[in-house]
């Protein structure tokens, strides 16, 4: 069965001087400020659209990689991942970074970074972000 998630922006002024309130619809987090300063410059205790793709995205791919080696007979203790959106205004979403640090017992370097790459290609954000160039580090520990 197919969910559906909900967020929306109430955007109020101009997009260098006006400010947004992103209210999370379908999980309670509080709601969240964003501004055109806080995407372009510094956040300054404000989010924006990139580093909600960033959580996202990290998300989805510590799922997937979990799924993978689990599936593979080779569950993590731990997988820490870090997304980063690289964000260029006038030009848009200019690529992502994913890090990823495994302790996965019973398992190699080798198979840890192709595990990764695997998660890399199929997680449903990542299929979703095929418009942009997305890199990957993946550290086995």
């Amino acid at each position: 069965m197919a969910t559906q998630r909900i967020a929306h922006t109430v955007w109020e002024g101009s997009l260098g001087e006006g400010r947004g309130t992103i209210t999370f619809g379908s999980s309670g987090i509080p709601d969240q400020p964003v501004t055109w300063a806080s995407r372009a410059e510094k956040a300054e205790g404000r989010t924006s659209p990139e580093e909600l793709i960033a959580a996202a995205h990290s998300s989805c791919f510590s799922m997937a990689l979990s799924h993978a080696l689990s599936e593979a007979g080779t569950p993590p203790a731990r997988l820490t991942t870090a997304a980063e959106v690289a964000f260029q205004p006038g030009t848009g979403i200019t690529g992502i970074h994913l890090s990823v640090e495994g302790d996965v017992p019973g398992l190699d370097a080798d198979r840890f970074q192709a595990a990764a790459e695997d998660a890399k290609a199929n997680c449903p954000v990542s299929q979703a972000l095929t418009g942009t160039t997305i890199t990957l580090t993946a550290t086995y520990v």
